[in-house]
């Protein structure tokens, strides 16, 4: 490990680490434009010049690897004419567009400008225009303000992996941006607004919205999928305007999905924000009071097999809990959190992702079953793509299901179960590289579990994983992806029918002929409301979707951003989210209201606050007994081994962009669709 002296301190780093991480060790600050810790080095902005004692001139400490003996200053004379005259060449051209700039107020160029510029410019000839260029209805661009830092470009590349950036020309007339007239085509493409350093690339929904210094902000989990992103919700006064990334190592690292940045529009539309019944066929506004007064009429000395309950994909713990009680307090066993009919569930090794997402970063070969990951999670398949990168390629990937484009180098071994028979009696060539591999993983997908043989698919995954040494020792390389952000959460809780107790496809059935003659569905909108005719239907949520137009009976939930919450990731990582604004109208928080209709029922819950429910949820899974940590599960055997048929593995997400009522009703997950997603019904044809 090299030591070096800094500014008079001496450090000791790592090998392979450069100057300017020295420096950082030594505490010492360096200013920089194209440095992301992240991405490869360009060492293309020079601004992070220090003297380095025998060196002819200043040298860039981004690019300079740390060596025994340096002797390093980054404070001088010298520095300090460099640092100017450096600020000074980047602001030729850059417009004085601050005023006006949505950058403003968190801009590395201003900050640095302020901090290590010089107070006047010696250039008089006029600044150069760059035409702006069409990157989608994401991201929006100024490139005149462009300093060519090319972190888009590296990012494009290196993470999300599509390479649609570059930069053209030469000199004066470089130009960041696509090849060809092109958007970026990516899921993780907002994630270029938070690299630009400057003004170029910003927002383009958020454009001219607000100021920083007006937001509040709170921190949140996401809830558009299963990966539990650390989030920072901005708002002004009762209005979300941003969602951004926290950071998290261990899950998101500081990256997010198009989606859970820009769904939040969908919050402003189709909201429910009062209690309604339905009269004579139509819903129509009441008061908490009425509604739960019909309720009781409807529920009360109503035989408990009677009544079922569905919770839907983005339910907080809290509800789940709540709900659970409620049912059992009514006699039912009728509940289910597997809105999508899938058949996990059992030993929590069989449902979670045990190798974590960062272990992902460990392991030599992996195999994807029945799951498109770039769609379900892309912040898991940038983690895979990262560590293809890691290893030069030697990270081998398979894929069993559709064909989709995981932006890494892919095998395809097949469509369906036949192929994935074929790698458990070694036939296939893929199964040599599961044997071989040190630390070979497999994820499992709601593809390839929510079909009627899913008990069947599970059973042979895990006797691949058994018989490949996906298990073994610390490591465990069994993975199931989910698509819900609630799924985990209510399998650890038992959200799922108890002894006797009907899951979600027997109960739509069993509400299709009568059998069950009350639903309740906990923002449950991904179901066959069709079935659902015949029953009196409750909803509580916060979106006037599918199952808004089914119920009899209408309760306003709040959304994810208006409330305290716990949600448990894929990978089994119990996590909170604290509320941002005050849910709309008289709107309340999930678990309250079921705690509210508890009493009207006269089967009043134990508790009275949030805190009092999370110590309940503590009793029902010592899962939530621990935050941010993912709890180890105990291998060992699930599925039910059988007949499989056929029929390839088709990802449940369709359409990446529109997986849920928020999103649904977003405007730019909209832009997003018309310009990004093929007709899957052509597709389908074809």
């Amino acid at each position: 490990m090299p030591k070096l002296t800094v500014d008079g301190i001496e450090v000791e780093v790592e090998a392979g680490a450069t100057v300017l991480q020295a420096c950082e060790e030594a505490g010492k600050e360096i200013p920089r434009f194209c440095y992301h810790e992240r991405l490869s080095i360009a060492g293309n902005c020079r601004m992070c010049l220090v003297e380095m004692e025998r060196a002819p001139k200043p040298v860039a400490s981004c690019a300079m690897p740390a060596a025994d003996g340096m002797v390093i200053k980054t404070d001088s004379d010298l520095v300090k004419k460099a640092r100017n005259g450096v600020m000074e060449f980047l602001l030729i051209n850059h417009p004085l567009d601050c005023p006006i700039c949505d950058q403003g107020g968190e801009c590395d160029l201003q900050d640095q400008a302020m901090a290590y510029g010089f107070d006047s410019s010696r250039y008089a000839e006029k600044k150069r225009a760059v035409k702006d260029k069409e990157l989608g209805p994401i991201v929006k661009t100024i490139m005149t303000r462009c300093i060519h830092c090319t972190r888009c470009v590296r990012f494009s590349e290196e993470v999300a992996g599509v390479g649609t950036m570059g930069a053209v020309y030469r000199g004066e007339d470089t130009e960041v941006g696509p090849y060809i007239e092109a958007s970026i085509n990516s899921e993780l493409s907002g994630n270029l607004i938070d690299l630009c350093p400057v003004g170029a690339l910003t927002s383009k929904p958020y454009a001219f919205t607000a100021r920083p210094w007006e937001l509040k902000k709170t921190d949140s989990i996401d809830v558009m999928d299963a990966v539990g992103s650390n989030i920072r919700i901005d708002a002004r006064s009762s209005e979300v305007l941003r969602v951004l990334p926290r950071i998290n190592e261990d899950v998101n690292e500081e990256w997010i999905s198009d989606k859970t940045r820009y769904a939040i529009d969908g919050l402003k539309r189709q909201r429910l924000d009062r209690p309604y019944v339905r009269v004579d066929g139509k819903l129509v506004p009441a008061s908490w009071d009425e509604a739960f007064a019909a309720i009781k009429a409807k529920v009360s000395g109503l035989d408990g097999k009677k009544i079922a309950a569905i919770a839907g994909d983005t339910v907080d713990c809290e509800s789940m809990t709540a709900l659970k009680d409620l049912m059992g307090s009514l006699g039912s066993a009728n509940i289910d959190c597997r809105q999508d009919g899938s058949k996990v569930g059992g030993p929590r090794s069989s449902y979670i992702f045990n190798t974590t997402i960062a272990g992902i970063e460990e392991a030599d070969a992996c195999l994807i079953v029945g799951a498109n990951v770039r769609a379900e999670a892309p912040i898991i398949n940038s983690r895979l793509r990262k560590r293809w990168r890691a290893t030069n390629g030697d990270f081998r990937v398979g894929i069993i299901g559709e064909k989709w484009d995981p932006t890494y180098k892919n095998d395809y071994l097949g469509a369906g179960p036949e192929t994935l028979a074929e790698i458990l009696d070694g036939k296939n060539d893929f199964a040599k590289v599961l044997k071989a591999a040190d630390k070979p993983m497999i994820i499992v997908g709601m593809g390839a579990l929510n079909r009627e043989d899913g008990d069947a698919v599970l059973a042979a995954t895990r006797a691949i994983a058994e018989k490949f040494g996906m298990v073994a020792g610390e490591w465990n390389g069994f993975n199931v992806l989910h698509t819900a952000a609630s799924r985990v959460g209510g399998l650890d809780l038992g959200f799922v029918p108890g002894e006797g107790g009907l899951a979600t496809n027997d109960i739509l059935d069993g509400a299709a002929k009568g059998a069950v003659e009350v639903v309740y569905l906990l923002s449950a909108d991904e179901v066959d409301m069709s079935k659902l005719e015949k029953a009196f239907v409750i909803y509580q949520g916060a979106m006037g979707d599918a199952g808004a137009q089914a119920a009899d009976v209408i309760l306003p939930g709040a959304a994810y951003t208006e409330k305290n919450g716990t949600y448990v990731n894929t990978e089994g990582r119990a996590q909170q989210g604290w509320r941002a604004v005050f849910p709309r109208g008289d709107a309340r928080e999930d678990w309250a209201i079921v705690r509210a209709l508890s009493g009207a029922l006269d089967k009043t819950l134990p508790y009275n606050n949030i805190d009092a429910v999370r110590a309940r949820m503590v009793e029902l899974s010592p899962t939530f007994a621990s935050l941010n940590v993912p709890t180890k599960a105990e291998w060992t055997d699930f599925g039910k081994a059988g007949e499989m048929k056929s029929d390839g593995f088709m990802s449940p997400v369709r359409n990446f962009y529109m997986t849920d009522p928020i999103s649904r009703a977003s405007v730019t997950m909209a832009k997003c669709t018309e310009a990004f997603v093929k007709d899957t019904a052509a597709e389908k044809v074809a």
